[in-house]
């Protein structure tokens, strides 16, 4: 009777060991990985890992210049309103001395006129320096962290965005006429070094909307990149849909 037993729980064991070599044997040939909800999920090369790295930049890209350059984009989004130049804070200070709180704000308002102008024309710039990305290693970045890919854009391409970029942001501020808003302010500062001793400010308005407006647009990105990371609905490809599965 023991020698039955035995037997049975030898053949139960190889019969169990059977199974597991078998489902092993299955997902590796049908290249499945399972992810964090336990179901399977298709196995990715980096080639599929950097294209979909590069299709959520380039969403992130399309609906952040999308956001920034509408009308009230930078100036009532709180997170990237170009405030007063911090180099010129002086002369904020001294034209509201003087009265001129009004122009203060009209230039404020113009200021980021300048920098939602500039990004109707940035998505294809940045869409074009994504493309021309070279990533080694794409499952280091989407394993990364929430916002890995955009600060690999940011690191990557923030020089060459800001060459092609300026161009663009002068000429919004020539078509919002920014100038015209910031002269009258330089220039009841500057009379007043005369009697005060103090150095004139010449504040290069061209950098400063350019490295803000930049700089605003990668926050967005950045957002969009961790809603599609997180959240389902926003994978709106079939490779963002792929690649950006496997973390659920």
């Amino acid at each position: 009777m023991k020698k039955i037993i035995l037997s049975i729980a030898v053949a139960s064991s190889l019969v169990m060991t059977s199974c597991d070599v078998l489902t092993e044997v299955a997902d590796t040939a049908i290249g499945a990985t399972t992810n964090g909800s336990g179901t399977a999920a298709p196995s990715l090369t980096n080639d599929e890992v950097i294209a979909g790295l590069k299709e959520a930049l380039t969403v992130g890209i399309k609906n952040g210049a999308g956001m920034a350059s509408k009308m009230d984009g930078f100036l009532k989004n709180s997170e990237i309103r170009l405030p007063f130049p911090p180099d010129a804070q002086k002369v904020k200070e001294k034209a509201i001395d003087l009265g001129l709180q009004n122009k203060v704000d009209e230039f404020e308002t113009t200021l980021n006129r300048a920098a939602e102008e500039a990004c109707k024309e940035a998505a294809p710039i940045f869409v074009d320096a994504i493309k021309n990305m070279s990533i080694a290693d794409g499952f280091s970045i989407l394993k990364g962290e929430d916002n890995a890919a955009t600060n690999y854009l940011k690191d990557k391409t923030t020089a060459s965005l800001k060459t092609a970029f300026a161009p663009k942001v002068q000429a919004a501020i020539d078509k919002v006429q920014l100038t015209k808003y910031w002269e009258p302010l330089t220039k009841a500062y500057n009379t007043s070094t005369m009697f005060s001793g103090k150095e004139e400010v010449n504040t290069d308005l061209n950098e400063y909307v350019t490295d803000r407006a930049i700089s605003g647009l990668f926050l967005l990105v950045e957002k969009e990149e961790k809603k599609i990371r997180k959240d389902p609905v926003a994978r709106v490809t079939d490779i963002l849909q792929k690649v950006f599965s496997t973390l659920d």
